[in-house]
């Protein structure tokens, strides 16, 4: 069983997204703010996969659900 910690690097790992710090600084950047009514999953710039892993690592309160509402924070917020 894998239980390496649940991070942001982690996540956009997973998500096949630069990983680093700075690039992920630069990707919430250049993506937010998020329209308040726009779930995270729904955003035009996420593949087809990626937006499928993100809905269900919420929908079935999966262990990445808590780094997703990070991101999904993150990403309503103006930075």
């Amino acid at each position: 069983m894998n239980r390496s910690p649940l991070d942001m690097p982690s996540l956009f790992a997973q998500l096949g997204q630069a990983d680093d710090m700075p690039a992920i600084a630069r990707f919430i950047e250049s993506h937010s703010p998020l329209p308040g009514a726009t779930l995270l999953h729904e955003a035009a710039f996420w593949s087809a996969s990626q937006a499928t892993f993100l809905r269900e690592a919420i929908l079935d309160d999966a262990e990445w659900a808590a780094i997703v509402d990070v991101l999904n924070t993150e990403l309503h917020t103006r930075h």
